[in-house]
């Protein structure tokens, strides 16, 4: 392994902003992983691990040694009682890694297709989109303790999954490194097509009949649609979260907004943050070199330039303006560091 120093972060974190590392390395294994560890007790800096950038936000130069986690494979380990358990490292790529499992007949993860980023973080968000999370699939995962070295598996009950939440948020946050992660997928496709537009897109294509593959790309075209490429115009995906709320504010929106979107969760009700925001007049908003999407009001953008200031600026403006108007406090959903 190479230890970097003053190491530019700029092409690993999908805001495009020009921030550094004061250490930065590769881990193409376990036992990298535990030299890292005898680094940074050495130098005194914390570890960050890194996957795709795509979820985090650098708010300046980062004194810590930033661990780009790059541990490959995937292999079937069983098929049995019509399910197919599929282990993958945590460096391999989420959207690949979804392709490859349709390709190999595992079913489960197809409307998770396109979502930025590394198979390592996902549990930790617990990414989900068209009515799929990770937990729905999860089996369990191995990460390495930054404390002692060793290596500990977690179950489902275990990760303690939530809404875009984990105990890697709680408990043990900045503690482990994720290092691979285990899914029991479905030997026989079970669509789940009970968004609109997905189940409009699939039939489109392909009638009343559909395969993992069509769902697959009916994703991909709504996603990219959607949402900017992060190559064009940095982004991280969805800024905030989509907020929970209780019936009783849920009625005093629907009052004075009969449009808004709200869906049933766990007892309570869902709002769309990107209707909040788009209906409180920000959407295609621009605020000098950052804005939200024109597209996509929920999506946070770096027209070029822009430092990690302008884009917490914007974010505590959308907050404020949304906290203001509508009585609901919005999450941020990227990490910020």
């Amino acid at each position: 392994m190479r230890m970097l120093e003053n190491y530019s972060l700029e092409a690993l974190n999908t805001f495009g902003f020009r921030v550094s590392a004061r250490y930065f390395v590769e881990a193409n294994s376990v036992e990298d992983l535990r030299e890292a560890i005898r680094f940074a007790a050495e130098k005194q800096v914390p570890i960050v691990p890194l996957g795709g950038g795509s979820n985090l936000v650098l708010s300046g130069d980062q004194d810590a040694l930033f661990v780009h986690v790059n541990i490959h494979g995937k292999k079937i380990t069983s098929r049995n009682d019509d399910l197919v358990s599929i282990t993958a490292g945590a460096g391999e790529n989420w959207h690949e890694f979804v392709r490859w499992t349709l390709g190999e007949q595992a079913y489960g993860l197809e409307n998770l297709s396109l979502i930025p980023g590394n198979v390592g973080a996902a549990p930790i968000q617990n990414i989900g989109a068209y009515g799929v999370e990770i937990k729905d699939y999860f089996h369990s995962l191995e990460a390495l303790d930054l404390q002692s070295g060793a290596l500990k598996t977690f179950t489902l009950e275990d990760c303690q999954f939530g809404y875009r939440d984990s105990v890697f948020k709680h408990s043990v946050r900045d503690r482990f490194i994720i290092t691979s992660v285990t899914f029991s997928l479905a030997e026989k496709l079970s669509p789940k097509l009970d968004y609109g537009r997905l189940k409009q897109e699939v039939e489109q294509r392909s009638g009343e009949c559909s395969d993992a593959f069509t769902i697959s790309e009916s994703v991909c075209d709504i996603r990219m649609e959607k949402l900017p490429d992060p190559l064009v115009l940095g982004n991280a995906g969805s800024f905030f979260k989509n907020p929970v709320v209780d019936e009783c504010l849920l009625r005093k929106l629907q009052t004075d907004y009969p449009d808004v979107v709200a869906y049933p969760f766990e007892g309570r009700w869902k709002l769309a943050a990107g209707w909040l925001i788009d209906r409180a007049g920000l959407k295609g908003f621009r605020q000098g070199a950052v804005g939200t999407f024109n597209k996509q009001a929920l999506v946070l953008v770096n027209h070029g330039g822009a430092s990690p200031d302008d884009l917490l600026g914007l974010a505590h403006h959308i907050q404020n303006v949304v906290h203001n108007r509508f009585g609901v406090e919005l999450e941020i959903e990227p990490r910020v560091y």
